[in-house]
């Protein structure tokens, strides 16, 4: 007999209603437990409209515009080179941890608890705060965009913004993946304007202002600089494919997801570099100046106030996710509004004064965290040969302190402190043999890859779980279907599905994973699905106003 969750137990807040296919209008009550195997739907196009949209937004054109300043200096040629170059590194990272959403049903912070266990609180944190932040200083853009449009007060437009995206991250994944989906093409037909009438205006031939080895430096800038606006986003990739289904072709997600970001990011950044010296100011009002006001610039602030919809929803969404990673036992959609209600308030704050470059510029310095972080995660997943186990996802107080990954994170951040370029502080290593290149992000990936990998020799292949708190019931490794019925298993199992635990397993233990047996029993005890509701007793863009002289003042926005 299953046991249904109890009003504290954490099914009861993870778990909950959901989507079932595409167009659904249900608040979409599931946090971050794993999306059932009868739940799964979505054509695989979505995931390119999903990565376009939210790109469309300023802080690309500025981080584009930076490829003429003083201190990178690459002129447009290879400015160009660098943004395809660095974007591409980016994607790449989201291209491939998206493809783990159908295979786990697990979004991307959510999945870290099993490497970082209880850990998983500083990661948890650090993206739920960031995209708070990163939602204020975006919404300046917007708010200003409304203000400029229909002429009503900063912070009436503000509230426009952000009741949008609120209503977005409160009814969730079904709502987003539309919205994104529409906008990508009414965005898309604007933006083609837009660069009709930057074509005509634009700087094509900007020479390179600096030489050598300053020259070699601003180019590893620049590409880094570029990278910074992709790189983020893969702390949110699995986050929007895990209700697919495990049969959608990984390659497919894989390449729309690259698409997705690659395309929508060049392009906007490339029309930032042919506009880099046309640009009055930073803001929305200097994006309207530059194309002539009127028609062409209401319709630009059209276009800024929809994509500052769709950056801020997609933040809200994963930042909610994020922070029921932690242990925290709040609903997803309490969450969103919580989120949306904070950063209002941040907003206001920051655009009393000159605070938001000051604030952002913190932001983007701890933004270095991220590569070593997804360096672990997927160093874990590759050791497991991604047949995860999910038996004790929902419950942190049975998962370890995950040490090792903790560890490996930091060292990774710390390790790329020298090479650092920032408004905030410049590295040795950056200032001296690098020219003021930053190759920080890359650093801090390998040295986080390589020490978890080397701290994890000798050590068994299996879950991060301590002895659990309490008796598990002989059914807590077993997924069950919506209806709560027992799935086939052995129709179910093989080894392309991700490991959640065995049928039989003793009472208070966790099977071994990795090689798809455990203490010797058969694989097919050990291949059911993870996308499913775990039962029992026992089963987480945009700039503010400011000028384009400080160095890298416009990284990352998310």
């Amino acid at each position: 007999m299953t046991a249904e969750p109890r009003n504290d137990s954490p099914e009861s807040v993870y778990a909950g209603a959901m989507p079932t296919h595409e167009g659904a209008v249900n608040i979409e009550l599931r946090g971050m437990a794993p999306i059932p195997l009868s739940n799964r739907y979505g054509r695989l196009h979505r995931q390119f409209t999903i990565w376009f949209t939210p790109n469309l937004v300023p802080a690309g054109f500025f981080i584009g515009s930076l490829g003429t300043a003083s201190f990178v200096g690459v002129g447009f040629g290879l400015g160009v080179v660098a943004i395809v170059v660095g974007t591409l590194l980016g994607g790449l990272l989201v291209a491939a941890l998206g493809t783990w959403g159908p295979h786990t049903g697990v979004g991307q912070i959510p999945l870290a608890r099993l490497p970082f266990g209880r850990s998983v609180v500083l990661p948890g944190i650090l993206q739920w705060l960031s995209t708070i932040a990163w939602d204020a200083l975006n919404a300046i853009f917007g708010a200003e965009a409304i203000h400029l449009l229909i002429h009503v007060p900063f912070w009436i437009g503000l509230l426009i913004v952000l009741v949008l995206q609120g209503v977005l991250g409160l009814f969730g994944y079904e709502w987003m993946h539309t919205f994104e989906k529409w906008m990508s093409i009414v965005l898309g037909i604007m933006f083609v304007i837009i660069t009709v009438k930057i074509a005509a205006v634009g700087n094509f031939h900007a020479a390179a202002t600096a030489h050598g080895a300053d020259l070699v430096g601003g180019f590893i800038l620049m590409v880094t600089l570029a990278a910074s606006f992709a790189i983020p986003w893969g702390v949110y990739a699995s986050d929007y494919s895990r209700y697919l289904k495990p049969s959608t072709s990984r390659a497919g997600i894989f390449w729309l997801s690259l698409a997705g970001v690659a395309i929508s990011s060049i392009w906007v950044e490339i029309l930032g570099l042919a506009a880099s010296s046309l640009v009055p100011e930073a803001t929305s009002a200097g994006i309207s100046k530059l194309l002539g006001g009127g028609a062409l610039g209401g319709m630009a602030m059209v276009a800024i106030w929809i994509g500052t919809v769709a950056v801020n929803a997609v933040n809200d969404y994963s930042g909610s996710l994020a922070l029921q990673a932690t242990g925290a036992r709040i609903k997803r959609p309490y969450i969103a509004v919580i989120v949306t209600v904070l950063a209002f308030f941040l907003t206001l704050y920051l655009n009393t004064g000159d605070l938001a470059t000051k604030f952002e510029n913190v932001l983007l310095f701890i933004t270095y965290w991220i590569p070593p972080f997804a360096a672990v995660q997927i160093v874990h997943w590759m050791r497991h040969r991604g047949r995860l186990d999910l038996t004790h996802l929902l419950d942190i107080r049975e998962l370890g302190y995950g040490w090792d990954a903790l560890v490996a994170m930091v060292v990774g951040f710390a390790a790329a402190i020298p090479f650092m370029d920032t408004s905030l502080y410049v590295g040795p290593a950056a200032s001296s043999w690098l020219h003021g290149g930053d190759i920080a992000f890359y650093v801090g990936f390998v040295v986080g890859g390589v020490l978890y990998w080397l701290l994890q020799i000798g050590r068994p292949v299996g879950v991060l779980a301590a002895e659990p708190a309490r008796a598990l019931s002989p059914m807590a490794g077993v997924v069950l279907a919506a209806d709560g019925s027992t799935p086939d298993l052995a129709a179910l199992g093989s080894v392309d599905q991700p490991v959640v635990g065995s049928v039989d397993q003793p009472t208070g233990s966790a099977a071994h994973v990795g090689d798809g047996q455990a203490d010797g029993a058969d694989e097919s005890r050990h291949t059911a699905p993870t996308s499913g509701e775990l039962r029992g007793p026992s089963s987480a863009k945009g700039e503010p106003a400011g000028t384009t002289s400080h160095r890298h003042e416009h990284r990352a926005q998310r």
